[in-house]
């Protein structure tokens, strides 16, 4: 039996959203590129860190009902519990020994927000 690759991989997925929060008194509608990073030692028998279709499919269902909304509207507070939200979501969606590492946020000037696993 051959040991395991004493090498991690990464393979991350990404995806647009449009979202609005407050901030104070004012509202921030924001465009976000969403990456998902996913993690594991060694990689799978067809040489991959995860199915990319499964991962890519779970972030789309997470995301389509947050597109144009208000995020307070979704018991969400900002960006940082959006954040949080996916990988909650998102971390069941990814078959050991893989796992989630990372969600981010990146807006439109660069700016990046990221949660880990």
């Amino acid at each position: 039996m051959a040991s395991p690759s004493p090498l991690h991989f990464e393979a991350a997925v990404t995806r647009p959203l449009s979202v609005v929060f407050r901030t104070g008194d004012t509202w921030e509608g924001h465009d976000y590129t969403v990456e998902v990073v996913a993690t594991r030692r060694g990689l799978d028998r067809y040489d991959v860190v995860v199915d990319f279709r499964d991962l890519e499919a779970a972030l789309d269902r997470s995301l389509a009902p947050l597109q144009g909304k208000l995020l307070s509207d979704l018991g969400l507070d900002g960006p940082l519990a959006l954040a949080q939200r996916l990988l909650a979501e998102l971390a069941p969606h990814v078959p050991a020994p893989a796992r989630l590492r990372e969600v981010a946020l990146t807006d439109g000037t660069g700016r990046r927000l990221a949660v880990f696993g």
